[in-house]
């Protein structure tokens, strides 16, 4: 299974499709409420979401549906990065509800190699999230520093930390 890219395996314009989708659950949702302490009763409450929203029922936090959208492409773009460097334009297009299914996609928007270090480079990327429907939830933008493949060959190859089994004695 590939985990992330290095710089020369980006092409511009290549979409990656992330598999698998992930169905929100209220437990996920009232997880990512208390973790993160946004206790706003619209994700929290249904009897407030119910009777005083324009949705009649709870609203899936829009940072949860971006948190899924960036784990959910991490093997596709940044697997192997070095870093994030900015994330640019989050959008929050349409609500998510307990019970939909989220699916994502990510474009390559353009790359460049670094100005200060010739052994990686910048991606800038577009992802894209969307219902079991079709209809797009939620979209952002990110600059990605990953590493050449001189990078990789300098420092061990993909997984510089990963143990060598032992030959048993038999």
């Amino acid at each position: 299974m590939q985990f992330g890219r290095t710089y020369e395996e980006f092409e511009v314009g290549a979409v990656y499709k992330h598999w698998p989708g992930k169905t929100v659950t209220e437990y996920d949702d009232h997880l990512f409420c208390l973790l993160t302490m946004n206790h706003h009763p619209l994700h929290l409450d249904a009897h407030y979401a119910e009777r005083t929203t324009d949705f009649g029922r709870n609203v899936v936090v829009g940072n949860y549906v971006y948190s899924l959208l960036l784990g959910m492409s991490v093997p596709d773009v940044s697997g192997k990065a070095i870093a994030n460097l900015e994330i640019e334009s989050l959008r929050h297009v349409a609500p998510t509800f307990h019970g939909d299914t989220i699916y994502g996609e990510t474009t390559v928007l353009d790359k460049w190699p670094s100005k200060s270090k010739n052994d990686r480079g910048i991606v800038h990327v577009e992802t894209r999230g969307y219902k079991q429907d079709g209809t797009l939830v939620c979209t952002f933008r990110r600059k990605v520093m990953v590493p050449t493949e001189t990078y990789i060959k300098e420092r061990g190859g993909e997984q510089p930390g990963r143990p060598e089994l032992k030959q048993q004695e038999k």
